[in-house]
């Protein structure tokens, strides 16, 4: 099994790696494959709305988004990460977000979603809102943990000091572990095929 992870802070080695790497030592205990992409240091444009993708399954700019997409397809789990500014993601990672989810037209349905916020005091719960919408929206399962999943800290490494939130961190971890063993396990869940993209039949529309 394989966990993709979206770091979207610009920050290198910051406290939102911090939280991400103490997530990545319960995956490893289980040998899970573990890849950490970090794209709030990229120069990331939104969608432009083209309509490229619909023809040909892939976003129209072709940067790391297009890259991510196919990592993404193979992978069995998405973390997306992200500090807070003005009680929102980060924007990079944003512009990342809805240009991968609404390109990529591959079932969604049995990946394990889970975000994880990361902040100096407020805005937590309206960012971990925000993130989680993307997941929902694809139908995908959202891992959960003990409490909402975010890690406080404004200094580089101050996130460390924060145990109840890195104890979340590995808390939701292992709830991904759990999900993911038993998706892998079962069946695929029945639902009807014209709504299990919501940007091929916004596109259809357009026809």
């Amino acid at each position: 099994m394989k966990v993709l992870m979206l770091n979207g802070s610009p920050r290198i080695d910051g406290n939102t790696t911090i939280a991400l790497k103490e997530m990545e030592k319960e995956f490893l205990k289980e040998k899970i494959e573990v890849e950490i992409i970090q794209v709030g240091n990229l120069a990331i444009r939104g969608c432009i709305a083209c309509n490229y993708c619909y023809k040909n399954d892939k976003c129209g700019i072709n940067d790391i988004v297009n890259e991510i997409s196919e990592k993404f397809k193979t992978a069995d789990a998405l973390v997306i990460a992200s500090p807070v500014y003005y009680a929102s993601a980060n924007g990079t990672l944003i512009s990342c977000l809805d240009r991968l989810f609404y390109s990529s037209h591959f079932d969604k349905r049995t990946k394990v979603g889970a975000s994880v916020v990361v902040a100096r005091r407020g805005g937590c719960s309206s960012t971990f809102d925000e993130l989680n919408k993307y997941f929902s929206i694809s139908g995908m399962p959202i891992a959960t943990s003990q409490y909402w999943n975010s890690v406080h800290g404004r200094k580089v490494g101050e996130a460390t000091q924060d145990l109840e939130g890195l104890q979340t961190m590995r808390t939701l971890a292992k709830n991904m572990i759990f999900l993911m063993k038993n998706i892998t396990n079962g069946l695929m869940p029945q639902t009807e095929i014209c709504v299990l993209n919501h940007s091929l039949i916004y596109m259809k529309m357009l026809k």
